[in-house]
């Protein structure tokens, strides 16, 4: 099973892009992040003669997220738990039926935070907060499960070309930091870094200032997985160079495959 995320920085400018990699690619399932787009006005049947169930979460112009399926798909919910009052979209999960197991697949966009600190960044810590609770009744149902997407956290100095203009940002404040840290430490494995060591191994360039061309880049698009999941755990890459091409995100793909 090859489970994908990718935030597309809006579904219908990127839609060409989207597609030719879809079709390299072959991923069973693409969790998408930022598709910019009510549930309405999703280009479904496009995805569909692809071969793919569609389950969406939009929103107008901004955030929304989605679910691209080739595998069936059960008990599919929208929306982060913890507040009611909460109108961003920027969660959706259902389980995957694979060949050899069922997974718990749950994408996510989480804030950015910034200006920090300030509302956002409350916002974002807060989410944070109730994203640790959802994790740990994940974990509790003892069953294979990854929550997967743009977390908008650079976990580490090394996830980043250049930490040092990073130390004010929501991104890589220490709290934000500690939050993830407090998710992962509940028992989940951080699939690439448990594939992939070392600097240099970037999710996200800016279209400013040539980041690209000089690879000045950070990784914040990542894999956590359940205990269970783990041990189904083949591989876990960044497809950078999609990166390079024309009318790009600024994210790249992060992938894994799963023995499922």
């Amino acid at each position: 099973m090859k489970i994908a995320t990718f935030n597309i920085n809006g579904i219908k400018a990127r839609i060409g892009a989207l597609t030719d990699w879809l079709n390299e690619a072959d991923a069973d399932i693409v969790l998408l992040q930022e598709i910019k787009s009510v549930d309405e006005t999703f280009p479904r049947e496009h995805f569909e003669d692809l071969g793919y169930t569609v389950e969406t979460h939009g929103q107008k112009s901004f955030n929304g997220v989605a679910i691209l399926s080739k595998l069936p798909l059960e008990d599919v919910t929208r929306g982060l738990p913890g507040d009611d009052e909460d109108e961003q979209a920027r969660w959706i999960e259902a389980t995957v039926m694979g060949k050899a197991a069922a997974v718990r697949i749950c994408g996510l966009y989480l804030p950015n935070g910034n200006p920090a600190p300030g509302p956002k960044f409350d916002y974002k810590l807060g989410w944070m907060r109730r994203l640790k609770a959802r994790a740990a009744e994940l974990l509790a149902l003892e069953e294979p499960a990854l929550m997967a997407g743009d977390y908008n956290i650079i976990p580490q100095d090394e996830d980043a070309a250049r930490p040092e203009a990073w130390v004010d940002d929501a991104l890589a404040r220490p709290d934000a930091r500690a939050a993830f840290r407090e998710v992962l430490n509940l028992g989940f494995t951080e699939a690439f870094r448990a594939r992939r060591l070392g600097p240099e191994h970037y999710s996200f360039w800016d279209y400013q200032a040539g980041a690209w061309n000089r690879n000045d880049g950070i990784r914040i698009d990542h894999f956590l997985l359940s205990p269970q999941c783990a041990d189904l755990l083949e591989d876990c890459q960044i497809d950078a160079k999609v990166r390079g091409r024309e009318k790009p995100s600024d994210h790249v793909p992060v992938w894994v495959s799963l023995s499922a």
